[in-house]
């Protein structure tokens, strides 16, 4: 008898691997027209800001006279500037000397200055010997390396800068070298990742308050050429930026909100702004400014914002960023030039090579100061011999969080998150504060109501007591499919509906079998830029900055996409339409929030391991939350959040219940709690 269990167990469990394997729910594979799963939602997205640089370029082309530039000059400038927000006021700079480094043809004093009351940056002033007067002053600014100015590759231009006669200042920049936001003492390493993490993990927490991380990284360069005015070596008339990928980012940024830099020459950063989006997509949080396109602007008007100053566009043929974008921007750019009557004052180079410095490149960056910074001399590329990286140490620990007691970019922004909850707090005492806290949130999410559901049976697999259909329910304009799974219990009549909204995608979603086995119907779908619509791109954040640029998020189109899943709901002849609940798990729960408080047909919601609120995220240093930010609203902390959506859904009668598998009781007797209520 035990033997012939033993046979039937193992017969069932072999059948069981063979059920499983014969069940495909990769419902998109097989679609010519929705293969493009992992690009679904950035083309998405990329339609929509085509629309906007299409006006954006409509009107440059109307630009031909000085005038006309001039007045383009100060409109981008003025939008700019309202984007970036207001820059704090210039406070003493505390300027110190750490230590001297000296070589035979030069020196180089270690530097620290705050930018802002206890927010410190550190530097190397390179000084060539035997100065004559006042000498030209170059700004360096580092691209993406731990190591920022200390990277060899940098320290190369750098030091042949210096040995022909120019003094540079070079910095580290937020997330870089010394200034490492979330430095771990045991692991001598980032806790967050590489550059890119230590820029897009506090950013995120920026664009929650409504603003971008690039205003320090702006407001750092801008402090750093004040120290230079300080030094009675520097021609201060004749100022200079330059740095290579990221640093190609800071210099256009910086230089363009600071007049008193005469010549810039950024290097592997200049594209247009929709090659860099039909190509690598938007980058990290520093090269995102808030509502970017949707406010009017694009990144060459970065470029307009300091005509007619001189310009070096430093590019490469096989760069990341698109050469073609690059001729592209350098044309339109010297048409403006060309009406201000100054079309030397701006110059392309372009090299055979990947991202990365050229001897060719590097020669025009030293001709390029040469002449525009009026100092004449050699422009020959040499070699030299880097410092090692300890012996430019500017702090007593190689880390300023762990040698002076100061601020950090998450410190800064939670001040500003709490005068932004202040303000709603007040806002909250006001009777007609909800529904204005709804109409702004469907604004600065971007959600859009859906209109009929259009979907696609893709087929049903039949299992014990249920079976699993397949559809396809095509999203906005047809722009994007959502995928979904439907598990049907066995039976007639109307059912109770639960939507299933898991991170993981809607296999994960789908995995309900205790509430199918009391009677519901469990929907699961992959929202956009989950499941089969996840993004395929290295960069995790890139859509969802994608959205923001434009003024929406991801949060908003899933919203709309969890409405149109209820609306297809409600075309379905076995389901309970006034039965309509939802569960949402870890970084789904705000778009769940979102959807319920602007639709009144989802009775009541499940929350498993969500955010408590926007608010909360940017008073914790470490938040348990993705990179991808999929779960953000840009801005939402200057109208509303996660909570006031909650009200919104109990106001009106709706549920809300906060669940902890872990702890509380079993997902069926929470729906049936919620049922019963």
């Amino acid at each position: 008898m035990n033997r012939l269990m033993l046979l039937m167990c193992l017969l069932i469990w072999t059948l069981g691997i063979l059920h499983a394997q014969d069940e495909d729910f990769n419902i998109l594979d097989h679609w010519v027209e929705y293969s493009n799963g992992e690009n679904m939602l950035q083309l998405y997205l990329n339609k929509q800001a085509y629309s906007l640089l299409d006006e954006r370029d409509q009107k440059i082309a109307t630009l031909k006279t000085k005038q006309d530039w001039e007045n383009r000059k100060g409109e981008v400038s003025r939008i700019y500037r309202d984007i970036v927000g207001t820059f704090p006021e210039k406070t003493p700079l505390n300027a110190r000397v750490t230590g001297v480094l000296k070589r035979e043809d030069f020196k180089v004093e270690k530097i620290i200055f705050e930018s802002m009351p206890g927010f410190h940056v550190t530097g190397s002033l390179f000084i060539p010997n035997k100065l004559k007067g006042k000498h030209p002053a170059i700004l360096y600014v580092s691209g993406h390396t731990e190591l920022a100015y200390k990277y060899p590759n940098y320290q190369h231009v750098i030091i042949n800068l210096v040995k022909k006669g120019f003094v540079v200042f070079a910095i580290d920049p937020v997330g870089q070298g010394e200034r490492l936001q979330y430095f771990d003492p045991e692991t001598g390493k980032s806790a967050v990742g590489g550059p890119t993490s230590e820029h897009s993990y506090p950013g995120l927490q920026c664009f929650l308050a409504g603003e971008s991380v690039n205003k320090y990284f702006i407001w750092d360069g801008i402090r750093a050429i004040d120290y230079l005015h300080t030094r009675k070596e520097v021609d201060t008339n004749r100022l200079g930026v330059t740095g290579r990928s990221g640093g190609g980012t800071q210099s256009v940024f910086i230089s363009a909100f600071d007049e008193r830099i005469k010549a810039a020459a950024p290097e592997n950063y200049v594209t247009s702004h929709r090659r860099l989006l039909q190509t690598r997509g938007p980058q990290d949080g520093e090269q995102n400014y808030y509502h970017w396109l949707s406010s009017g602007v694009a990144l060459e008007d970065l470029l307009i914002m300091r005509m007619p100053k001189p310009l070096l566009l430093v590019t490469t043929t096989r760069d990341i960023f698109s050469i073609q974008g690059a001729r592209e921007v350098y044309e339109e750019i010297s048409r403006g030039y060309q009406a201000f009557g100054l079309p030397d004052n701006i110059a392309k180079v372009e090299d055979d090579a990947g991202h990365s410095s050229t001897k060719s490149n590097n020669e025009s960056i030293y001709k390029f100061f040469r002449h525009h910074l009026s100092f004449p001399g050699v422009t020959e590329d040499e070699e030299i011999v880097p410092f090692e990286v300890s012996e430019l140490m500017v702090t007593s620990t190689g880390q300023v969080s762990t040698s002076i007691d100061g601020e950090s970019v998450f410190s800064l922004n939670k001040e500003l998150a709490e005068e932004l909850n202040k303000t709603l707090n007040e806002k909250r005492k006001s009777a007609d504060y909800l529904e204005q806290a709804k109409g702004e949130a469907m604004t600065l999410s971007g959600f859009e109501a859906p209109g009929n559901p259009e979907y696609i049976l893709d087929g049903c697999y039949q299992r014990e007591g249920y079976r699993i259909c397949m559809y396809i329910l095509k999203g906005p304009g047809e722009a994007y499919v959502v995928p979904l799974l439907m598990a049907i219990p066995d039976g007639e009549g109307p059912k109770p509906v639960i939507v299933s909204l898991h991170p993981e995608g809607k296999e994960k979603g789908i995995e309900m079998e205790e509430l199918i086995s009391e009677g519901y119907v469990v929907v699961a779908p992959d929202l956009i830029g989950v499941g089969e619509t996840k993004p395929g791109a290295d960069f995790g954040p890139g859509p969802a900055f994608g959205a923001m640029i434009l003024g929406k998020s991801v949060v908003g189109l899933q919203a709309s996409d969890i409405v149109n899943v209820v609306n297809f709901l409600k075309d379905q002849p076995l389901v309970d339409a006034e039965n309509i609940q939802a569960i949402a798990f870890q970084e789904q729960v705000p778009a769940l929030l979102h959807a319920a408080a602007f639709n009144t047909s989802i009775k009541g919601v499940v929350l498993v391991d969500g955010p408590e609120s926007y608010y909360s995220v940017t008073q914790e240093r470490f938040y348990d939350l993705p990179l991808s930010f999929s779960w953000g609203v840009a801005g939402a902390l200057k109208s509303y959040d996660l909570p006031d959506l909650k009200n919104l859904i109990t106001e009106r009668n709706g549920r809300v219940i906060k669940s902890n598998p872990d702890k509380e009781p079993g997902l069926s007797e929470v729906f049936i709690d919620l049922l019963e209520r």
